[in-house]
């Protein structure tokens, strides 16, 4: 099935290049630009994304490894401990001291 009529993509080359790019590197996040890029193609106008993200997603191969999946919310445990200390300010270190 033709996915984008735009560059000639089909669903069987999404999911070739989802393959090999799994193969290549297993840990790699495939993104739709990875993709056209692994198909020596770019977007054109847009229409065919909805198709295209559904194809994606039916693919197996499309899964976060899993040594991945855990980042996101480790990222977000850290911002949480972020921040700057309080008197940050020039003028409040000055009136601390």
């Amino acid at each position: 099935m033709i996915v984008c009529h735009c560059t000639n993509i089909t669903d069987h080359d999404i999911r070739a290049a989802i393959d090999w790019m799994r193969t290549a590197d297993p840990q790699t996040i495939i993104t739709p630009g990875k993709i056209y890029h692994a198909l020596g193609k770019s977007a054109d106008c847009g229409g065919c994304m909805p198709l295209f993200l559904d194809t994606m997603r039916s693919d197996d191969n499309l899964k976060v490894p899993m040594q991945l999946r855990t980042l996101r919310s480790a990222a977000t445990q850290e911002k949480a401990h972020e921040g700057r200390s309080q008197g940050h300010r020039i003028s409040q270190q000055i009136s601390a001291a």
